[in-house]
Protein backbone atom coordinates (compact mmCIF):
# COMPACT_ATOMS: atom_id res chain seq x y z
CA UNK A 1 0.00 0.00 0.00
CA UNK A 2 1.44 3.33 -1.01
CA UNK A 3 1.69 6.32 1.26
CA UNK A 4 -0.82 8.21 -0.90
CA UNK A 5 -3.50 5.52 -0.42
CA UNK A 6 -2.72 5.40 3.29
CA UNK A 7 -3.41 9.14 3.65
CA UNK A 8 -6.63 8.79 1.66
CA UNK A 9 -7.86 6.03 3.97
CA UNK A 10 -6.89 7.96 7.10
CA UNK A 11 -8.57 11.16 5.92
CA UNK A 12 -11.72 9.25 4.95
CA UNK A 13 -11.79 7.56 8.36
CA UNK A 14 -11.45 10.92 10.12
CA UNK A 15 -14.18 12.44 7.95
CA UNK A 16 -16.60 9.60 8.71
CA UNK A 17 -15.75 9.74 12.41
CA UNK A 18 -16.48 13.45 12.57
CA UNK A 19 -19.70 13.25 10.56
CA UNK A 20 -21.65 12.01 13.59
CA UNK A 21 -23.13 14.78 15.79
CA UNK A 22 -20.87 15.67 18.69
CA UNK A 23 -22.35 16.88 21.96
CA UNK A 24 -20.46 19.57 23.81
CA UNK A 25 -19.22 18.78 27.30
CA UNK A 26 -20.09 22.34 28.37
CA UNK A 27 -23.77 21.58 27.83
CA UNK A 28 -23.65 19.01 30.65
CA UNK A 29 -22.49 21.60 33.18
CA UNK A 30 -25.75 23.31 34.13
CA UNK A 31 -27.13 24.49 37.47
CA UNK A 32 -29.10 21.97 39.51
CA UNK A 33 -32.29 24.05 39.39
CA UNK A 34 -32.36 23.94 35.58
CA UNK A 35 -31.88 20.18 35.58
CA UNK A 36 -34.72 19.74 38.09
CA UNK A 37 -37.03 21.96 36.06
CA UNK A 38 -36.07 20.15 32.86
CA UNK A 39 -36.69 16.80 34.52
CA UNK A 40 -40.14 17.89 35.70
CA UNK A 41 -41.02 19.18 32.23
CA UNK A 42 -39.77 15.97 30.64
CA UNK A 43 -41.85 13.90 33.07
CA UNK A 44 -44.92 16.01 32.28
CA UNK A 45 -44.38 15.53 28.55
CA UNK A 46 -43.86 11.78 29.01
CA UNK A 47 -47.03 11.43 31.06
CA UNK A 48 -49.08 13.40 28.51
CA UNK A 49 -47.75 11.30 25.62
CA UNK A 50 -48.62 8.12 27.50
CA UNK A 51 -52.10 9.52 28.16
CA UNK A 52 -52.58 10.33 24.46
CA UNK A 53 -51.37 6.88 23.43
CA UNK A 54 -53.83 5.18 25.77
CA UNK A 55 -56.78 7.22 24.45
CA UNK A 56 -59.44 5.68 22.23
CA UNK A 57 -59.02 7.78 19.10
CA UNK A 58 -61.73 6.07 17.06
CA UNK A 59 -64.45 8.34 18.49
CA UNK A 60 -62.55 11.57 17.83
CA UNK A 61 -63.33 13.89 14.94
CA UNK A 62 -60.66 14.80 12.40
CA UNK A 63 -60.24 18.25 13.97
CA UNK A 64 -59.62 16.70 17.39
CA UNK A 65 -57.13 14.24 15.90
CA UNK A 66 -55.36 17.11 14.18
CA UNK A 67 -55.14 19.00 17.49
CA UNK A 68 -53.65 15.95 19.21
CA UNK A 69 -51.11 15.58 16.44
CA UNK A 70 -50.20 19.27 16.71
CA UNK A 71 -49.85 18.96 20.49
CA UNK A 72 -47.56 15.94 20.10
CA UNK A 73 -45.36 17.82 17.62
CA UNK A 74 -45.05 20.77 20.01
CA UNK A 75 -44.13 18.46 22.87
CA UNK A 76 -41.52 16.76 20.67
CA UNK A 77 -39.93 20.13 19.88
CA UNK A 78 -39.88 20.99 23.60
CA UNK A 79 -38.30 17.65 24.50
CA UNK A 80 -35.69 18.03 21.75
CA UNK A 81 -34.77 21.45 23.11
CA UNK A 82 -34.00 20.02 26.53
CA UNK A 83 -30.84 18.35 25.21
CA UNK A 84 -29.10 21.74 24.83
CA UNK A 85 -26.19 20.13 23.01
CA UNK A 86 -23.89 21.81 20.55
CA UNK A 87 -23.79 19.97 17.24
CA UNK A 88 -21.50 20.37 14.26
CA UNK A 89 -23.08 20.20 10.85
CA UNK A 90 -21.53 18.30 7.97
CA UNK A 91 -20.77 21.58 6.21
CA UNK A 92 -18.89 22.90 9.23
CA UNK A 93 -16.87 19.70 9.46
CA UNK A 94 -15.95 19.93 5.77
CA UNK A 95 -14.82 23.55 6.21
CA UNK A 96 -12.72 22.59 9.24
CA UNK A 97 -11.10 19.74 7.31
CA UNK A 98 -10.37 22.03 4.34
CA UNK A 99 -8.78 24.58 6.66
CA UNK A 100 -6.64 21.88 8.24
CA UNK A 101 -5.54 20.68 4.82
CA UNK A 102 -4.59 24.23 3.80
CA UNK A 103 -2.68 24.83 7.03
CA UNK A 104 -0.78 21.55 6.87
Amino acid sequence: MSLKNFFKIVSLTILIGMAAPVKSIAADITPVSENAADTRLLNTITNRVAEIQSMDKTNLSTAEKRELKKELKEMKHQADGLGKGVYLSVGAIIIIILLLILIL
